[in-house]
């Protein structure tokens, strides 16, 4: 093991020593960096060893170093998402644990339809097929839009403009290049000729979109669902016209919680497997939904579309339509340019308002008055440990909401904190669900802190997830990248309690344990605990200054054992 460790040092370092000789000819290495330089990246995340890493410095590409590839993954992640895919996310790593070890990472973007570019490294080609050696491109191709690996260094600047064209055309997911080790040294032709990919959009069929306004005209309780494809379309403006046009409520899925201002009149909030209690009842209630960049996929954290309705699926990919809810109507297209033609088609059958959005917006106020009268005990509580809402709820009155991306981590945080964030900006919120990783959240902030630096970026997790993905929070501190971290720590995995009631008596298999706010000031950042609920304002305060001074900051609130949440018909 120890031969094969220096033979592939030695591999690199002759590598990094014929690169820097002279600037011809052009090895395959630096057309990569090249290629990234020109596609807009930024900052390349990786984990060492991958050659890639040191050209994309000498190219003058911030290059970011974390922990364990996943958090690198979930950051190149969370650049893609708050910058609707304008600028994607790039990780690289190392062949064999490295690519083994990112799996994970990458199966998250891919089931949450995220688009980032990986470009692992490979085993030498006389390898790269051989057991045991883990092979990128044998191995990831369920999880990734597009795969190839490289096998002549000539080919990578093709392989390159494939991959980002896929990432920013159709279906946003992940594409990987893997370039085996022994390639990166062989020469690309010269000049380097390459343009950034191109971003495409489509748009539905006019005569579908034409029966569909009239499906909308004629129904009596309409609701729109709106998914993450109206953020990569950037149809914020147009879904908020079609919504007042039909004066129709509004919900989002959790991936597309923000897309509509949750204080608009029309706004019924985000679902996932909690959710406002306006979303259920407003669904149950309609006779159309229109869905619009979404999935309508079935996952046990969304929103189940109840049966007997009139299912209108307005989606960017066409593999959605039929797969999981039965749709009347489809419309196939980038969701700005669907919401735009079903304005003007509106617009040609309703001339003047018809007078029904001061009711629905009453009804709508109604039921949520009635819904958080529900909760708010939990939320002004005094009692200690804290309530996680009482914590929540503080930090929602406290921070500057419109200039700040949150997001959740996977059980009681997601839970807890969705229904209840109200958003009012576009791309204030992260959510996810399609697959549940615990420690994910921290990646997400760390990757929207990198993209949106005039931010404030907060990730909300527990004592679970903090064990997934803690170590990361060095790379925070020591990569300059100031999140807001609150940690709700109750000693225990108490989403798990009721299903694990005989491990839990007989051998303690829920407790866990930790003192985290004295572990992230160890780490470099800044740490504080809270037990009482005067200093929780107090400490939100602190903690956010800690951050504009450029330190990350963890503020762990030591809560109850909750594991109630806002949920119905479940």
């Amino acid at each position: 093991m120890l031969l094969a460790l220096t033979r592939s040092i030695t591999c690199y370092s002759l590598l990094i020593s014929e690169a820097t000789e002279g600037s011809d000819p052009m090895l395959a290495v630096d057309a990569i960096a090249e290629i990234l330089k020109r596609e807009g990246t930024e900052f390349l995340i990786g984990y060492p060893v991958n050659p890639i890493i040191e050209a994309a410095a000498r190219a003058d590409i911030r290059t970011i170093i974390v922990r364990q590839e996943r958090t690198g993954l979930h950051m190149a992640d969370a650049v893609s998402r708050v910058t609707s895919g304008d600028r994607i996310g790039v990780f690289c790593m190392q062949q064999g644990p490295g690519t083994e070890n990112a799996f994970g990472g990458v199966a998250q973007a891919y089931g949450d339809s995220v688009p980032i570019v990986v470009l692992p490294a490979g085993y030498p080609r006389t390898l790269t097929n051989i057991p045991p050696n883990f092979n990128a491109f044998l191995n990831y191709q369920h999880v990734t839009k597009s795969i190839e690996q490289v096998m002549v260094g000539a080919a990578v600047p093709d392989a390159l403009r494939r991959a980002f064209t896929q990432v920013r055309n159709g279906r946003p997911r992940p594409a990987l290049v893997e370039i085996p080790a022994d390639v990166f040294r062989e020469e690309v032709p010269e000049p380097l000729s390459y343009k950034p990919a191109p971003r495409t959009r489509s748009a539905p069929d006019p005569r579908a979109v034409e029966e569909v306004a009239r499906v909308l005209v004629a129904a009596e309780r309409p609701v729109i669902y709106a998914g993450q494809g109206v953020h990569y379309a950037k149809a914020w403006p147009q879904l908020r016209e079609l919504a007042e046009l039909l004066e129709s409520p509004v919900t989002t899925s959790l991936e597309g919680k923000s897309a509509f201002s949750e204080n608009h009149p029309l706004s019924l909030g985000s679902g996932g497997r909690s959710m406002p209690e306006a979303v259920y009842r407003f669904l149950h209630a309609a006779d159309v939904i229109l869905g619009v960049g979404c999935s309508f996929a079935t996952t046990s954290y969304g929103v189940a579309m109840p049966r007997g309705k009139t299912i209108i699926h307005a989606t960017l990919d066409p593999a959605d339509l039929n797969k999981d809810v039965v749709a009347e109507h489809a419309l196939i297209g980038d969701a700005a340019l669907t919401l735009e033609a079903l304005i003007a088609a509106v617009r040609e059958q309703i001339k003047t308002p018809r007078g029904r959005a001061e009711a629905v917006a009453a009804e709508i106020a109604s039921v949520k008055a009635g819904w958080l009268e529900q909760w708010m005990p939990k939320m002004v509580s005094d009692e200690t440990p804290l309530w996680p809402y009482r914590v929540l709820r503080d930090l929602w009155q406290t921070v500057d909401v419109a200039n700040t991306i949150i997001t959740h981590d996977a059980g009681s945080p997601r839970d807890q904190l969705s229904p209840f964030w109200e958003t009012t900006t576009p791309l204030s919120y992260i959510g996810w669900g399609k697959t549940t990783q615990l420690g994910y959240g921290l990646g997400l902030a760390m990757g929207a802190k990198l993209a949106h630096p005039d931010k404030l970026c907060i990730n909300v997790w527990g004592d679970a997830a903090i064990g997934f993905t803690g170590m990361d929070f060095e790379t925070a501190a020591r990569e300059r990248i100031p999140i807001l971290s609150i940690l709700l720590n109750n000693f225990s995995m108490a989403i798990e309690l009721p299903v694990m009631p005989a491990s839990t008596e007989k051998y303690r298999s829920t407790d866990i344990s930790g003192h985290y706010a004295d572990f992230a000031k160890a780490l470099g950042g800044y740490g504080e605990r809270v037990t009482e609920p005067a200093e929780i304002v107090p400490a939100i305060r602190r903690g956010i200054e800690a951050t504009q001074s450029g330190t990350p900051a963890l503020l762990e609130f030591i809560t109850q054992k909750d594991f109630t949440y806002s949920m119905f018909g479940r």
